[in-house]
């Protein structure tokens, strides 16, 4: 919700004509906005919070036997994380990533152009990778 401009009351997904499946904003007020339509910071910050909410029961993968369901875990590497993010929408998603991450079923690297943002923020570790 932080992070589309106007009301999100929930997030669809509809068949659509010729066996397609549309995803779709619900703006709670009977509009319904296709994601499509939003603006490319938008439509990455959806994205990386259903992915972020998701985890790793979704995913259909062949884990190892040995590893117990509790102790597996989805590793997002996100290249550019805050690319086309607002400092509101990059603020929130940070903090969804902190607390899904908390939780022990996702893990998150990604790389940012400016990591000032980032640090001090609880749960967060930011590395400097340095050319030098």
């Amino acid at each position: 919700r932080a992070g589309c401009a106007g009301p999100v009351a929930d997030l669809l997904a509809e068949p659509s004509p010729g066996g397609r499946i549309r995803a779709l904003l619900d703006r709670g007020t009977g509009v319904r906005t296709e994601l499509g339509r939003l603006g490319d910071g938008e439509l990455r910050y959806v994205a990386l919070a259903l992915v972020l909410l998701t985890g790793p029961g979704v995913l259909e993968v062949d884990a190892p036997g040995e590893v117990p369901a509790a102790l597996q875990t989805l590793t997002v590497l996100a290249d550019g994380l805050d690319r086309g993010l607002d400092p509101g929408q990059r603020a929130e998603l940070l903090r969804l990533a902190a607390r899904m991450c908390e939780r022990g079923h996702i893990r998150l690297a990604g790389t940012v152009s400016d990591p000032s943002w980032a640090v001090g923020v609880d749960g967060v570790t930011v590395v400097h990778l340095d050319r030098d």
